[in-house]
């Protein structure tokens, strides 16, 4: 049933991640989860086997196994939902809610698998068989959420007297089933209802095909250089591109991916200006080479459809339809959060642009700052200022200790203790994937396994995501938890550290934020694993605080050569630079989210993304030495899905929940570790989930709503007046 709430989201919503809870969600009985799940060989099918409640077979995944299984599984999902739909006895909470969150087991563990294809072995033989199902999966989920009886069914137990006498957990349930369904078109009639059905699958081809041209500039557009084109980069940094370059077959020359991961640490410190602008020109061209693999006119169907699919409901825009259920709830509170940012976050834009012209003056570089000069001149003012040297902080960060530094806050705060399972006794899809099992520390408790692929490769899309694999759930018997984290680390030679930027090892934290959210669950029903999209950031942003704090970095920010923990001169430095280049930070992350807003609530007949683009920018007075963080040909976020579309503000509503939190942990007793504080966040901001409202969590930890001060001082911009 999970994946039937996320077909509104789009295909790739069916990757994301899940679980939270909360400990009053013990179900006790429940007769339609004794039903016993269908069966199928197939092993895409197949029940999960061996140790740790049964595990995903990787080792069985091929290609050829797909097609015939979404064809078994669908079959299997339909005839469980005819069921429910004709069901003669009355609708209540038991027959129609809970049977519906019983279905759809098979068909799971396919979408599993598929979340790994797509996103982390993806190949030219799947991304054809992706292109071929892609409409066909719309066109099931359309079958599921606009089935007529079970839609009446549906909405007779949420206009039921039985609602009232349900635990709130099972009432929200209730309520998140109901709006999913209408969400989604299950009110439409005749031609509307045709046509919303029509317009998914159209949109899940596009969804498909914007992510597979993204890919495909990744994987093309790969820059070798040569020995005397290594100026400034850094010894690790030059391992891993000779490394990279062998890889493909260009032995004794050195690649530079089209990854952030590549592009970024070469941006800050190589001295060669024409090639960092060849690197920047390719990374932010993705998607936007006027070729085949070009998505402007892929967006300018999405937004189309998007917007006729909405009118169809009856709403004025996208942006409305996404946010009606979303924290924000309308697109002018949301435009509100970022329009008060803007103007402190472009202000310190160009007051970091004036200390960097200022220092290429000085060494007479005869130059005027340009998007691809900003990192390496930031890197020269952040040496000026702080006298702190980004490279000289990698020493510093290496990703096995930062796992461990993880693994320790886990500890602390969760109470989990996390044990490397033996290689060989779980399967995995790719030789570098390595699986920890937690544990409670106290009982001993088996809670899931957490899976690390930390290595970018040809295939695997970039960036840094968590993956749910298996939920937490209690309705049918305790369900254990499986859950991934997904980096894009450049894989260092043979026998070299991974070390990585500070800015890296924080996104290290936060998606690590993610399957703690999910390990901590204690829902009892799998819709409730889902979650409110511009609370859901929350936590795994809150989580990077933990980074910077004395117990981390005393013990596990060691030297990789030397083993001497960071010295005291060079945290100090690190922590006086907190609030430095905030202004790109800030600024280029905003002008993403300023764009998603602008897109879903303008009208897109005839709209012609680059020109869009540009001429939105130009208005909001969007500082030229910068580009949005994500611009729009490569903007996956918003159009490789529907998972953060008209949402990718959410990021700063969630920041300001973390800052705001931050800041109670701050004046706690025991700061960061107090016990009794740790103790609330767990059971009221990452145990739920979304079995309770995030605003009512927020103020059961807090004691009140949270504020847009502390994230205002966290950047260090002025404090708007009150």
């Amino acid at each position: 049933m999970k994946k039937i709430l996320l077909a509104a989201a789009g295909v790739a919503a069916l990757t994301l991640a899940a679980a939270c809870s909360n400990e009053q969600a013990k179900d006790t009985s429940a007769p339609a989860a004794t039903t016993e799940a269908p069966k199928s060989d197939n092993a895409l099918l197949a029940e999960w086997t061996g140790p740790y409640d049964g595990v995903p077979a990787f080792d069985k995944m091929d290609i050829a196994l797909i097609k015939p299984a979404f064809e078994e599984g669908t079959k299997m999902q339909l005839a469980e939902i005819d069921a429910i739909a004709n069901n003669p006895d009355a609708p209540n909470f038991e027959n129609t809610i809970v049977a519906l969150e019983a279905t759809g087991q098979p068909l799971d563990r396919f979408f599993t698998y598929w979340g790994i294809w797509s996103n982390n072995l993806s190949s030219p033989e799947f991304r054809e068989v992706e292109a071929e199902l892609a409409p066909k999966i719309s066109e099931f989920f359309s079958k599921i959420t606009q089935n007529d009886k079970l839609f009446a069914r549906i909405k007779m137990v949420y206009e039921s007297d039985e609602v009232k006498s349900l635990r709130p957990d099972q009432q929200r349930l209730v309520w998140l089933v109901y709006n999913g369904f209408a969400h989604d078109g299950a009110t439409l009639t005749g031609e509307a209802k045709e046509r919303y059905a029509a317009i998914d699958q159209e949109l899940a081809e596009l969804y498909t095909k914007f992510s597979n041209n993204v890919l495909h500039d990744e994987e093309s557009y790969v820059t070798y250089i040569t020995a005397d084109q290594l100026g400034g980069l850094p010894d690790s940094l030059v391992k891993a591109a000779a490394a990279a370059a062998k890889d493909r077959g260009h032995d004794g020359e050195y690649a530079i991916t089209n990854t952030r991961s590549s592009m970024d640490p070469f941006l800050t410190f190589s001295t060669e200006r024409d090639l960092r602008e060849k690197v920047w020109r390719t990374y932010y061209n993705r998607g936007d080479n006027g070729d085949e693999y070009d998505n402007n006119a892929v967006i300018a169907d999405i937004l189309k459809l998007r917007d006729e699919r909405v009118g169809l409901l009856g709403y004025d825009n996208y942006a409305a339809w996404r946010l009606e259920d979303r924290m924000a709830k309308t697109p002018e509170r949301a435009m509100g959060l970022m329009e008060a940012v803007w103007p402190a976050a472009v202000a310190r834009v160009h007051e970091e642009v004036a200390d960097m012209q200022a220092i290429a003056d000085a060494e007479g570089a005869g130059i005027t700052i340009e998007p691809w000069d900003y990192r390496f001149y930031a890197e020269k003012v952040r040496k000026a200022k702080y006298d702190l040297n980004s490279d000289e902080v990698k020493q510093y960060l290496q990703l096995d200790k930062l796992r461990e530094a993880m693994f320790f806050v886990a500890g602390e705060l969760f109470n989990f203790k996390f044990t490397p399972v033996e290689a060989g006794s779980v399967p995995v899809y790719q030789e570098d994937v390595k699986v920890w099992e937690v544990s409670d520390k106290t009982s001993g408790k088996h809670l899931g396994l957490w899976y690390l692929d930390p290595f970018a490769r040809p295939g695997k899309r970039s960036g840094a995501w968590a993956n749910g694999y298996r939920g937490h759930t209690t309705f049918r018997g305790e369900q254990s938890v499986l859950v991934s984290n997904n980096s894009n680390f450049v894989k260092p030679a043979p026998g070299e550290p991974v070390l990585v930027s500070w800015d890296d090892a924080e996104t290290f934290f936060h998606e690590m934020g993610h399957a703690l959210h999910a390990l901590s669950s204690n829902v009892a029903y799998p819709t409730l694993n889902g979650g409110v999209r511009d609370y859901t950031e929350f936590q795994s942003q809150l989580l990077e605080r933990w980074l910077p704090t004395d117990e981390v970095i005393n013990t596990y920010l060691v030297n990789y050569k030397t083993g001497e923990p960071m010295p005291a001169d060079l945290v100090a430095k690190i922590k006086a630079a907190s609030t430095f280049n905030q202004g790109f930070a800030t600024t280029e992350y905003l002008a993403s989210a300023l764009m998603d807003m602008k897109y879903h609530t303008v009208d897109p007949a005839g709209i012609n993304p680059d020109a869009f683009e540009k001429d939105t920018l130009d208005a909001l007075g969007m500082p030229t030495e910068l580009v949005m963080r994500h611009r729009s040909t490569q903007f996956g976020h918003i159009f490789d899905g529907e998972g953060y579309s008209a949402g990718y503000y959410g990021y700063m509503w969630a920041d300001v929940l973390t800052s705001d939190a931050a800041e109670a942990f701050a004046e706690a007793p025991g700061g960061f570790y107090d016990k009794a504080l740790a103790k609330r966040l767990v059971e009221n901001l990452f145990a739920p989930r979304n079995s309770v409202d995030p605003a009512d969590a927020y103020r059961a930890f807090r004691g009140r709503d949270a504020e847009i001060d502390a994230l205002m001082r966290d950047r260090g911009f002025p404090v708007p007046a009150k």
